[in-house]
Order: structure tokens, then sequence, then C-alpha cells
């Protein structure tokens, strides 16, 4: 059965919103409707639909006059975003230290090396989804599909928030990495270091970028 070609709107949600995860479409950045339509080589209905769907999604403003704009993330709001972070990730690594199943380990350790491997190609686009991944691992191992879905429906934001930290100091991968290693080696051992270990990783993250 071939499978059904994915809606035109989705399309253009998927590669508007790409754009601006890597920075090819700015904040502060004023567009039109136009140029999307011409970008795509798309009709306006499915760009006008995107559109609608990113700034509901906090990443776009349209005006009256349909004229676009990117929106940054402001500080209060990466704040706020970590502080969400930091409450179910510190609770999930505490739920699940010592508890994890050998296929639990085995995702994580192959994140693990999926990342080591970004970090030595110097992809910071590849680090950022598999740092990313890795989070969302750990919400799967606990297995509780509510916290899950909240991380989840936060996670392109947080994307944007990763690659802003690479573009300011590409070595961070290593230490993020090395920050991720140290928790999972926590949950295996189950010895109670995995929630602080997850705390100060977020919050250092969080610091570093109002360095």
């Amino acid at each position: 059965m071939t499978p059904e070609k994915p809606l035109l709107r989705d399309v253009a949600y998927q590669e508007i919103k790409a754009r601006i995860l890597k920075g090819e479409l700015y904040p502060t950045q004023v567009l039109s409707e136009r140029f999307f339509i011409e970008l795509l080589a798309m009709s306006k209905t499915p760009i006008k639909s995107a559109l609608a769907k990113l700034e509901s999604e906090g990443f776009v403003t349209v005006t009256s006059n349909q004229g676009v704009m990117i929106r940054d993330l402001t500080v209060e709001r990466i704040v706020h975003i970590y502080d969400l972070r930091v409450a179910l990730e510190s609770y999930v690594v505490e739920r699940i230290s010592g508890k994890l199943l050998r296929e639990h380990v085995a995702k994580l350790e192959a994140n693990l090396f999926e990342s080591e491997h970004a970090i030595e190609e110097g992809d910071g686009e590849a680090f950022t989804e598999i740092d990313h991944q890795f989070h969302l691992l750990l919400c799967e191992c606990f297995g509780n599909k509510e916290i899950y879905h909240m991380l989840l429906r936060y996670n392109a934001h947080l994307q944007r928030i990763t690659l802003k930290h690479l573009q300011q100091d590409m070595t961070r991968m290593a230490h993020f990495h090395k920050e991720h290693v140290n928790v999972v080696d926590a949950l295996i051992r189950g010895d109670g270091q995995a929630r602080r270990l997850m705390v100060a990783h977020l919050e250092g993250a969080k610091r570093q970028l109002f360095l």
C-alpha cells in the first residue's frame, strides 16, 4: 500500500519551522506572505495555514496586513521553560534511578554513541536533535505519557535554545555530552545522584545562555 502524501500545509509548516530553527529566518525579520509563497512554490492556502500554526506555537507573529515577523524567545520564556524542565526531568530521573531495564540502557547508550559521533563531525544540528532525544528517552523509560507529551510540546523551542548555545560556543557539545554520560551512569548505579546531576545540567545550561 502506497503511503499517503503529506498535506501541503504540513509540508509548509515543517519547512518554515526548520528554517527558523536553523536561523535562516531570524528574529525581528519581517517578511510577507508572498515571500513564503514564492520560497516554497506553494499557493496561499497551505502557507496561510502553516503560518497560523506557527503563530499559535510562538514562532511567528502575523499582522493584520499579512506581514510575518519571526519571533525570538524572550529571556523570561527561556527561564520559564528551563524551570519547567528542572521540575519534570529531575522527578523523572529520581523515579527511574536504579530501575532501568536492559532495553532502556541500550537505547540511552546508543544515543550517547550518536552524540559522540556528532561531536566528532562538528555537526551542531545533528547534536541538537540527539541531545533532545536523550531527554525524551528518559521520559520514555519512566513511561509517563503526560510528562513526555509536555516536554515534546516544547521540543522545537528547546532545539532553538540548544542551537543558540552552540552558536555561542561549539565546545559546549562535549560538555553537554559528558553531563549526559554522568546522568546515565548514576541511573545505572542507582545511588541517588541522578536527580542532582540533572538539576545541575539544566541549571548550568540556563546560566550559560546569559553569560
